[in-house]
């Protein structure tokens, strides 16, 4: 159960505005673009785009937020604010520790090898050499990229999106966070892959403070989370108790299917 009197994420009336410059169609393409310039013509009237709108909440230490939404509702754009990562239009995000948004603090490079890989991924995480060596291993375990193969010594280019996505979360999973934020990881891998990563998101809500996973598969918000956030067209449409908000959002669906 959550301690409520210990939040570690508060969004206040947070607004954030993509601004788009340029028209579509073949005003947008690189011939355009480049007559424009030698001409020394304006580009195409700006447009803005307003992904998240006054969006407020607080989370908890101990808990995991489901969010859920049609495509384009803001989910990932949310979830880059809360990160650090996309500044606010307008209003504030307060964060209680250091958030990491899965993928992000273990970047992964398509010409170096799966093993040097989580060598940078998880120093880039914070880890010392030390702590490297310690838990190398279990990474390469946790992800299962070595059962059919000794591909953690090949490059990463070599590697399927599934693969890539598996190792991207087992380095991220090593580590202890005070807030972790997952954007579909979870949907890579087989149901042996999926078991471990949500066993793992539970001993990180016991561990660390709140963890928040986007997913599109409704199961997975089911089975990992208490509370659930349902965001669409940038505004939230219900915050509650997972089964009542993830119910209300299915029937929506099915209204609009």
């Amino acid at each position: 159960m959550a301690d409520f009197d210990d939040p570690t994420v508060i969004v206040d009336d947070v607004h954030i505005v993509y601004r788009v410059y340029g028209a579509s169609g073949s005003r947008n393409s690189p011939a355009a673009a480049f007559s424009r310039i030698v001409r020394r013509r304006r580009p195409p009237s700006m447009r803005e785009v307003h992904a998240v709108r006054g969006v407020s909440f607080v989370a908890h230490k101990g808990e995991a937020i489901g969010i859920v939404g049609s495509n384009g509702s803001g989910k990932s754009t949310l979830l880059r604010a809360i990160a650090g990562l996309l500044p606010p239009h307008t209003g504030k995000v307060y964060t209680n520790g250091q958030p990491s948004l899965l993928g992000v603090n273990a970047a992964l490079m398509n010409d170096l090898t799966g093993e040097r890989n989580v060598v940078l991924g998880c120093l880039a995480m914070g880890m010392t050499p030390a702590q490297v060596k310690q838990n190398y291993q279990q990474i390469v375990d946790f992800s299962g990229i070595n059962e059919r193969g000794d591909f953690i010594s090949l490059p990463m280019r070599t590697y399927s999106s599934g693969m890539a996505a598996r190792l991207r979360f087992s380095i991220a999973a090593a580590k202890t966070h005070d807030v972790l934020l997952i954007d579909e990881a979870l949907a890579t891998g087989d149901a042996s892959f999926q078991r471990r990563s949500e066993e793992r998101v539970r001993e990180l809500r016991g561990q660390a403070g709140t963890v928040f996973v986007v997913s599109h598969q409704n199961k997975t918000i089911r089975d990992m989370c208490e509370r659930t956030i349902w965001l669409e067209s940038g505004v939230i449409r219900m915050d509650g108790d997972t089964e009542e908000v993830v119910a209300a959002y299915e029937e929506f669906s099915g209204r609009r299917s």
